[in-house]
């Protein structure tokens, strides 16, 4: 039987895992165009012949969630319809944006909205609204002078994207505390921007506690709640912030490229009119005016949508997973149901196995339900040959359109059924190589060649060391098998981490051999001691 528990998720893991599926028919579709869509629309993950397939692409079931990459969430009917509708007509774009965004700030209850090219845009919108407001001088010589050219960023808010608060150019000053923000709020002050979640709720420094310190000095704030359901009133105007921005193609299942950018008339005017179609700093996050009518139509079904059915539909879909994989000797589940956290609220399911007694570990699964037919992609799956054996993969069903559940149940169970034969990695014989020194090393990227340096010692079979970078540092750790080593580490960047695996042969003072860079792709090195 399934286990259930409370669990806390990070926001965007990301840094989130995030989107939400509506009921099947939990909302009635608003015209016969929208149902007639609904009706005929595909199902191109199990689909073995569509537009995609025709040049060469594998769709997937999504039991993963909302990831950008895995192209976010599926767009409702009427969000479908409307953007089929607005595609038939030619409008002004300076009259569409303030209407829509007049219809979103009813429905979302905020002073203003506009529609961007998703939350990222709006992050990076606000920012340069706040930076030049609608002086062309300004705008016009972005990124290179700026009045107000420092963002404050709490130091537990860096995350991945803010790079949308860096990409026009501020510098970024980081505060733990309440009397550190205080010092540090100046005439270069721009903006505050705050990463939502649990976090932003308990740290000293919160959203009220920030919000209300920016107010006496008269800062705008801006709060990214990207994944989170966009509840009315708004927790984050009610705190005080000034903006709130929103993915569109997350738990609203709006259009894939929109946002929203919640805020006061006369800052939303201006982060609009950075943007495209006005020739300033954001010519390049173009909205189109179906982008825009699909937007509102996802924010008009928001506040429509049974999301208690939601729930409870995810839910019967877990449990169908659970109870057909349950049956197979060793193999335990547990479902976690979502907290109070706004964002990725859906019950998960995890799937526990030891893999010496099933023949197959979680990371060598998920390959398997990758590249099989049906293609299903799942949340991270953990176990390893020879040593980490214990194995386990995630369920997200935030994503899954009705029926896939079967078709997860049903491939998950085969497979560890039959789970076929695997080996394990070649262990490497020989005298154990020297690494210990200073080392040259040369990465050839896809496009360009990077330079670095190692300062490597070594104990035994084991490595640890310094990573000297380009711009940034980071501790190395590894292993030597013979003449076989494996060397990682996690670059902490601006808001981010860059992860590097060097793996290959040490042949005196030679070391060479492929990097695995995350979603960073692949690269060789070769390293050199000096």
């Amino acid at each position: 039987m399934a286990l259930f528990e409370s669990v806390r998720w990070s926001r965007r893991d990301v840094l989130k895992q995030s989107g939400i599926l509506s009921a099947a028919a939990a909302v009635a579709p608003f015209s016969a165009s929208a149902a007639t869509l609904a009706e005929s629309a595909p199902q191109p993950a199990t689909g073995r012949d569509n537009l995609y397939t025709r040049i060469g692409v594998r769709p997937l079931i999504n039991a993963r969630g909302t990831f950008t990459i895995i192209t976010g969430s599926q767009s409702l009917p009427e969000v479908k319809q409307a953007m089929f509708e607005a595609s038939q007509y030619y409008v002004h774009l300076d009259e569409l944006m303030p209407a829509v965004g007049a219809e979103i700030a009813r429905h979302m209850g905020a002073p203003s909205a506009i529609v961007t090219t998703g939350c990222e845009a709006a992050i990076a919108l606000a920012t340069v609204a706040c930076i030049c407001g609608t002086d062309p001088e300004l705008s016009q010589s972005l990124p290179y002078h700026k009045v107000r050219s420092e963002v404050i960023i709490p130091k537990y808010s860096r995350n991945p994207y803010d790079f949308g608060v860096r990409m026009s150019g501020p510098e970024i000053v980081e505060v733990e505390t309440d009397e550190e923000l205080r010092a540090k709020i100046n005439d270069k002050t721009a903006m505050i921007y705050i990463l939502s979640g649990p976090r932003a709720f308990t740290e000293p420094l919160s959203i009220k506690t920030i919000c209300a310190i920016a107010k006496e000095k008269n800062i705008p704030v801006f709060v990214d709640a990207a994944a989170e359901e966009p509840i009315v009133p708004n927790i984050h105007l009610a705190a005080g912030a000034t903006f709130v921005g929103y993915s569109g193609g997350k738990c609203m299942r709006g259009p894939q490229t929109a946002g929203i950018l919640l805020g006061p008339k006369g800052l939303c005017a201006a982060a609009f009119w950075n943007a495209a179609p006005h020739h300033n700093w954001g010519r390049a996050l173009k909205v189109g005016k179906e982008e825009a009518m699909g937007m509102l139509a996802a924010v008009q079904q928001w506040y429509k949508r049974d999301h208690e059915a939601e729930q409870r539909q995810w839910l019967e879909w877990n449990q169908h997973i659970a109870k057909t994989v349950e049956g197979i000797s060793g193999v335990t589940t547990q479902i976690r149901m979502p907290d109070a956290d706004l964002s990725n609220r859906a019950p998960t399911l995890r799937i526990r196995w030891d893999a010496t007694k099933v023949g197959i570990t979680g990371t060598e699964l998920v390959e398997k339900l990758d590249k099989g037919t049906p293609r299903i992609l799942v949340d991270g799956g953990q176990g390893r040959r020879p040593d980490q054996m214990e194995s386990s993969l995630g369920i997200m069903p935030y994503m899954m359109q009705p029926g896939d559940y079967k078709i997860v149940a049903e491939t998950i169970a085969m497979h560890l059924r039959n789970p076929g034969k695997f080996e394990n990695p070649p262990v490497y014989s020989g005298p154990t190589a020297n690494l210990a020194g200073n080392w040259h090393v040369t990465i050839n990227y896809s496009r360009g060649v990077g330079l670095q340096q190692f300062v490597l010692q070594q104990s035994g079979t084991t490595l640890s060391g310094e990573q000297k970078g380009e711009v940034f540092t980071a501790q190395l750790k590894g292993t030597v098998t013979a003449d076989h080593a494996t060397i990682s580490s996690t670059m902490a960047v601006s808001g981010n981490q860059v992860p590097y695996v060097f793996t290959g042969v040490v042949n005196g003072d030679s070391f060479a051999g492929d990097v695995m860079l995350g979603e960073y792709g692949a690269a060789t090195f070769k390293a050199v001691r000096a």
